[in-house]
């Protein structure tokens, strides 16, 4: 990944998350995240199943949930719009997804993401994220668009 390709995923804020269902169609889903490991060459991202109202309460349940553990392949989208096109730019992270329990033996990579994520999120401060699984997404290739190196 190059400068400008961590410029981008440093500074926005959120990102589309795209799994593949059962039936081969794409899911798509709006995810807020944190990077780890953003001056190594692919950095890992991290996404909380937090306390927002979902369609279900148990968050093992979720779609996105469900296909990272049948089809852990996942693309990441990150974008910056403007009106003046010409700063417009993209950036297509393709990994592979995992989910991080609160305990166990992922318990202090899973404390390590709940602080990067309460450290950009001040949202986060009232979610009992420690309670519940993050997602992990190891980024393993990394395509974009509109950026300067």
């Amino acid at each position: 990944m190059d400068s400008s390709q961590r410029e981008l995923l440093m500074t926005t804020r959120r990102a589309v998350l795209a799994t593949i269902a059962p039936d081969g169609r794409p899911r798509l889903v709006p995810m807020a995240f944190a990077v780890d490991g953003g001056e190594t060459d692919m950095p890992v991202l991290y996404s909380a199943l937090d306390e927002k109202p979902k369609s279900v309460t148990n968050p093992r349940a979720l779609a996105r949930v469900r296909d990272v553990l049948e089809r852990p392949r996942v693309t990441v989208l990150v974008d910056r719009w403007d009106e003046d096109w010409s700063r417009l730019s993209w950036l297509r992270l393709d990994g592979l997804a995992s989910l991080l329990e609160p305990t166990g033996s992922a318990s202090l990579e899973h404390a390590a993401a709940v602080e990067l994520l309460r450290s950009r999120y001040a949202q986060y401060a009232t979610h009992r994220l420690e309670e519940r699984p993050v997602l992990r997404i190891g980024i393993e290739r990394a395509l974009g668009w509109g950026l300067e190196p």
